[in-house]
């Protein structure tokens, strides 16, 4: 089974920028998408971005549309989030998650069955 672990957390002001990593092992990778979700104090847990392996679709959530960006480094089993401009509400646990969803990307976290333990990301103002 896939596994994955999460690195790149921290403490940033408003405005800096910070790059998660996804490291995945385990498995091949073809036919897995990778996504990013995060949950904030006191929430549940949301959607942020998805990539998949193969196909290199991706899509991100509309509140971080032209912040953050996902890519994949496929050499290197890793997939990365690109945060830029960040904001006091996007503090939060960032996990990373994997499933099986052919050549698509999907925001639902039903999808995904390997979950990391998740990396702190905080924002001041």
């Amino acid at each position: 089974q896939v596994r994955v672990e999460e690195s790149g957390g921290g403490l940033v002001q408003a405005g800096d920028s910070l790059r998660l990593s996804c490291t995945a092992s385990g498995g091949t990778f073809g036919g897995y998408t990778m996504g990013w979700f995060r949950q904030a104090p006191g929430k549940g847990r949301t959607f942020v971005a998805a990539i998949n392996w193969s196909s290199g679709r991706w899509n991100h959530a509309d509140s971080v549309k032209g912040r953050f960006a996902i890519s994949r480094d496929n050499a290197k089993n890793t997939v990365y989030l690109q945060m830029n401009s960040l904001k006091p509400e996007d503090t939060a646990v960032y996990y990373c998650a994997a499933g099986r969803i052919g050549s698509y990307t999907s925001s639902y976290q039903t999808y995904y069955d390997s979950w990391g333990q998740g990396t702190q990301v905080t924002v001041s103002s």
